[in-house]
């Protein structure tokens, strides 16, 4: 579990706990732990102590569409869990936007593309 920097938790607006998130997902909360086993999604300490997901991750009771797949991509590019949540918080000028926005707008295939570039 990664212990993240205040900048870094400052990037996002809002966090769930663990069982906010089962709730949310509407499942138990066994399976939100093994999709953070499976890098599914990724869970944080915040500088408070708490371990929190960011509610963003969250749209219509589903994992923002893509997500997963970006997620694969950023830590296959060598991310830690903080350096992954920094990028998909920070605005993008070119997307426009950040690349969580991105998603949510069912760009998936563009924010991929820039994880990929990463590598590079």
């Amino acid at each position: 579990m990664t212990q993240i920097t205040s900048v870094a938790d400052a990037l996002v607006d809002e966090w769930l706990s663990l069982p906010e998130v089962a709730t949310r997902l509407d499942m138990p909360i066994g399976r939100i732990k093994q999709l953070l086993r499976d890098r599914k999604l990724i869970a944080v300490t915040r500088p408070c102590g708490d371990r929190a997901i960011p509610a963003a991750f969250i749209h219509g009771g589903q994992i923002v569409k893509g997500l997963s797949g970006t997620l694969t991509v950023l830590f296959d590019c060598g991310f830690a869990d903080e350096e992954a949540l920094r990028w998909l918080f920070t605005s993008d000028d070119t997307l426009p936007g950040t690349p969580i926005e991105a998603l949510y707008a069912h760009r998936g295939t563009e924010v991929n593309r820039r994880a990929q570039a990463l590598a590079f």
